[in-house]
């Protein structure tokens, strides 16, 4: 629940540790599939470490800037709205889809946001 959760400032630190531990380990197992099957057949195994060596802390940066995102815009909404409540997360999932999506234009931006926050919606919904 909300009241086991670090304080606001160390709370953005914690999130994207979690996250990049989660990409890292997520994209360990995914590369070192990926890399194994893409290996010819005597080198299996060094193709599979080479594909995690190169691949997995790239994803692992991946999620942590979207952690990291996710958990400003998490800690200035409840600074702002002064209450915690399911609806951070949610406005919080739809703004960093769409800040992370603003490169490619406001059309990739909105349906990001609406991504993030549907995404976020069915989490806090199941939670």
């Amino acid at each position: 629940g909300f009241a086991d959760r670090e304080p606001c400032p160390w709370r953005i630190v914690d999130d994207v540790g979690g996250a990049f531990c989660m990409g890292n380990i997520g994209g360990g197992i995914w590369h070192s599939i990926k890399g194994a099957r893409m290996a010819p057949a005597g080198a299996r195994l060094a193709g599979s470490l080479s594909a995690v060596q190169a691949r997995a802390p790239v994803l692992g940066g991946q999620f942590a800037v979207w952690g990291g995102l996710f958990a400003c815009c998490d800690c200035t909404l409840t600074a702002v709205r002064q209450k915690e409540d399911p609806w951070n997360s949610i406005i919080s999932g739809a703004a960093t889809g769409g800040v992370l999506a603003a490169r490619a234009g406001p059309r990739a931006m909105a349906s990001a946001a609406v991504v993030g926050g549907v995404l976020l919606a069915l989490i806090e919904g199941t939670g």
